[in-house]
């Protein structure tokens, strides 16, 4: 079933990721915090290693039949994020979070092992949900990742699956 989505869905799709990465570095013990700051949107401490993170979210919700769509990231999202993180001393992370069909997945890896991955094109970079990749991902020990299922059992114009 076609989803129409809000005018405003982009922002609070972006705002909504923000806030789940937060709440799955702090249920895991980081000390985490929102800044808005141009470049990044979280600073945490891992406390496994003690590093300290700057880390910009990209959101994107997929409409049905886009659900493997590649996630561009424009080249100046690198540059301002360096820049953010070496003002605070820490070190610069991407988390992505995809909302596609039934199932939101949520990663975060360092900036340099993103670049590795998808090297600077020549106006962006990128990241790609296709199942091969979304499966390498799993495997990658660089990439920390998780995923929710979810169900809309009841709501306006929608059948439950």
């Amino acid at each position: 079933m076609k989803i129409n989505k809000s005018t405003r869905h982009s922002r609070i799709a972006g705002e909504f990721g923000e806030a789940m990465i937060l709440y799955w570095l702090s249920k895991y013990g980081f000390e985490c915090a929102f800044v808005d700051h141009t470049g990044i949107d979280i600073i945490a401490r891992n406390p496994n290693t003690n590093e300290v993170m700057g880390i910009s979210v990209k959101s994107r919700s997929r409409s049905e039949g886009a659900e493997e769509e590649y996630i561009t990231i424009p080249n100046d999202n690198f540059t301002k994020a360096e820049a953010a993180c070496k003002a605070f001393g820490v070190v610069p992370y991407f988390a992505i979070v995809v909302d596609a069909g039934n199932i939101i997945r949520g990663y975060i890896l360092s900036m340099d092992h993103l670049l590795e991955l998808f090297p600077n094109r020549k106006l962006a970079s990128g990241w790609k949900m296709n199942k091969s990749y979304v499966e390498r991902y799993s495997k990658d020990p660089e990439i920390k990742s998780f995923v929710f299922k979810t169900e809309t059992t009841n709501w306006w114009g929608v059948k439950a699956v």
